[in-house]
């Protein structure tokens, strides 16, 4: 494995196959540990994170290329794009300093993965099908598979952190929330 900074794991899986579910867990957990993490998710469609109305709606509407929406506890960029950006180029202007990165999606980037999968949802996995996706580093599921990594119970969100900490061999770099 390649040490990247801060380390990046996409959580990949068909639509409604509990990845967000699985994500709002692990980074549950690894806040009340003492970690700083990032997420990235990948949309498939355009998106819009500003309300009619509001005062950077109008900015935007107005023709700004880029708005910055600030307050005492958040910072939000909005930009326009030619395209979308890569994750790499997001993590190192924005969460670089972050002890660990989700990426939601992106399943064909070249990040370390962990598929979510259900079996309701899908019969095969992604990573392990027609083609053998050598960045897959573990799976949550709700069944077992006899595959070349570790495979975890969707409900075991605490064991996979454990795995990705080990994996990664990362360490928190503030102090655990009481």
């Amino acid at each position: 494995m390649v040490k990247q900074t801060p380390p990046v794991v996409c959580l990949i899986g068909t639509s409604n196959s509990g990845k967000t579910t699985l994500l709002t867990r692990l980074i549950k957990i690894l806040k009340q540990r003492g970690f700083r993490v990032g997420t990235i998710k990948h949309h498939l469609h355009s998106f819009d994170i500003d309300h009619e109305g509001k005062d950077s709606w109008r900015h935007q509407q107005a023709g700004a290329d880029a708005t910055v929406i600030t307050a005492p506890s958040q910072t939000a960029l909005i930009k326009k794009t030619d395209s979308q950006m890569d994750p790499g180029e997001i993590i190192s202007h924005y969460l670089k300093d972050m002890d660990l990165v989700f990426i939601e999606g992106f399943k064909h980037s070249s990040f370390p993965k962990i598929e979510v999968h259900r079996q309701a949802q899908r019969s095969s996995l992604i990573c392990r099908g027609e083609k053998s996706d050598p960045q897959l580093i573990a799976v949550a599921s709700d069944r077992q598979w006899d595959i070349d990594v570790p495979v975890f119970p969707l409900e075991a969100a605490d064991k996979l952190i454990d795995f990705i900490i080990n994996y990664f061999k990362i360490t928190s770099s503030s102090k655990p929330r009481l």
